[in-house]
């Protein structure tokens, strides 16, 4: 009997200590997505739906608003002047999405806002972010229920030349210089703590 009390207390002591590690643990990553969260800045575009036509839609609207941007961008030294030139310029924005539907012969409505949004885990090139809320420019088309399209606005890991898709070493880096070196490789490493960057991903199906 004493044999089998020692057993439970060990059991129960074990699973204490387990509770404890993981949420050590979880408030960690909390803290690492929160921190990562402070210094980047999305892009997020929701189709009407998932037709087929829609889909392709949300890709149009997504270039037209990225090219308007690219230039604007260009000088944005840092998230705060990023998002002075984002704010300054949604109307702008709403209007080139617009003019897109409309181009196409459809007449949903648009809506376009810098907001706090939440974000699955999410993968861009070799860069994966944690699940978790992030400031993002959100390009909303008609009903908003199609297959999303996101990227890393800042620092800029969409626009390079005419791409949009491919994360290149440049792009790899100003990411770097933007967090800090743990920051930086939890982004980078995969496994169970995924962490994507994704703000200018403009052109790349999730």
């Amino acid at each position: 009997m004493r044999k089998g009390k020692v057993v439970w207390y060990i059991l129960v002591g074990m699973n204490l200590i387990l509770l404890l590690l993981l949420s050590l643990q979880y408030g960690r990553n909390l803290r690492m997505q929160e921190d990562i969260a402070g210094k980047v800045l999305r892009f997020h575009v929701l189709a009407n739906s998932d037709s087929r036509e829609d889909q392709a839609l949300k890709l149009a609207v997504r270039d037209a608003v990225g090219a308007e941007l690219a230039e604007a961008l260009a000088g944005a030294g840092d998230r705060e002047a990023c998002e002075k030139i984002i704010n300054a310029n949604l109307n702008r924005i709403k209007a080139t999405a617009e003019r897109v539907v409309e181009e196409w012969g459809l007449d949903y409505e648009v809506e376009a806002a810098l907001e706090e949004v939440d974000f699955p885990v999410k993968t861009y090139g070799d860069y994966t972010f944690p699940a978790g809320k992030y400031e993002a420019l959100r390009v909303v088309i008609g009903e908003g229920e199609g297959h999303n399209w996101w990227c890393v606005m800042y620092p800029n890991m969409c626009f390079s030349g005419s791409v949009y898709e491919v994360v290149d070493e440049e792009a790899g880096e100003k990411l770097r210089e933007v967090l800090d070196e743990e920051e930086y490789e939890t982004v980078l490493s995969s496994g169970d703590y995924e962490v994507r960057l994704k703000c200018l991903d403009f052109l790349r199906e999730p």
